[in-house]
């Protein structure tokens, strides 16, 4: 079996992509933070003491996104085109969503996927002095696409 992120020595590397094109790519992620109905009262009234929740999970998605290549250690450092986050605030749960589109050489799924975690853990974090039960679940890539390559208009005319 051949590892794409270990080197003929065994350590660990990060993959070349240095002769892939760039072309759009997008990715979704999911996943939700069970709370108690207390707590999305709480949110909903914007009654939680360190401010409106999810305004600050909203910005903490983005910036975690941003910084995904200084979390995950071989993940590539890629140009965000855009980011983008859900909250829908459910009986029990508030259920994130990100949205997250590159014109890269690599994927965007690990952005979407923190996007959702940073999202579900700034909640956790502004939520824990009312909620001692909370549960962060459920995180997971729903949906990703890359669209092929677009040939050069001048190309065909040589």
């Amino acid at each position: 079996m051949d590892f794409t992120h270990i080197d003929g020595r065994g350590r660990a590397m990060m993959v070349d992509v240095s002769g892939k094109p760039k072309v759009r790519r997008t990715a979704r992620a999911i996943g939700k933070i069970c709370v108690s109905p207390e707590t999305i009262r709480k949110i909903r009234d914007n009654q939680v003491k360190k401010g409106d929740v999810i305004s600050v999970a909203n910005v903490a998605g983005i910036m975690a996104a941003k910084k995904t290549s200084d979390l995950i250690p071989l993940c590539h450092n890629i140009e965000i085109d855009r980011i983008t986050l859900s909250f829908t605030l459910l009986d029990d749960a508030v259920a994130i969503e990100s949205r997250a589109v590159c014109t890269d050489k690599t994927g965007i799924e690990m952005e979407a996927l923190t996007a959702v975690s940073a999202a579900a853990l700034t909640i956790y974090d502004m939520c824990k002095a009312v909620d001692r039960d909370m549960r962060i679940t459920g995180i997971r890539l729903v949906e990703k696409t890359k669209q092929a390559a677009e040939k050069d208009p001048q190309e065909s005319l040589k």
